[in-house]
């Protein structure tokens, strides 16, 4: 009973962690458009974006997720063409339809200057 107990917590830990953690604005507001506004970094707004959108999957520094790597994804792809496989999906990747078409802009070229 105990190792059950265990491996439920374990699984339950594990779950929440890959869901990011908590959002440290005072204002509750975790809103990439903020970067456009004079009131972020845009950098420091894609980067949001990206670790609530994408991280899970490709991982903290863009390369050691269970998808491909996007260490240089700017070398195979524009802005524009990542900003539609980020909307439509391409290959296993299923399409993100939770980001915003500012989110995704702003995402796309940030991506796209990582050559």
């Amino acid at each position: 009973m105990k190792k059950w107990l265990i491996a439920i917590l374990f699984g339950t830990v594990l779950t929440l962690a890959a869901c990011g953690g908590g959002n440290n604005n005072d204002d509750g507001n975790n809103n990439a458009n903020d970067a456009n506004n004079g009131n972020g970094d845009s950098v420091s707004a894609a980067e949001e974006v990206y670790e609530k959108s994408c991280m899970a999957c490709h991982g903290g520094n863009l390369d050691d997720g269970s998808a491909p790597d996007l260490t240089a994804i700017g070398s195979k792809y524009s802005a524009d063409e990542i900003e539609d496989i980020i909307e439509n999906g391409i290959g296993g990747m299923p399409a993100q339809k939770q980001v915003s078409d500012d989110d995704r802009e702003l995402l796309a070229g940030w991506l796209a200057d990582k050559k």
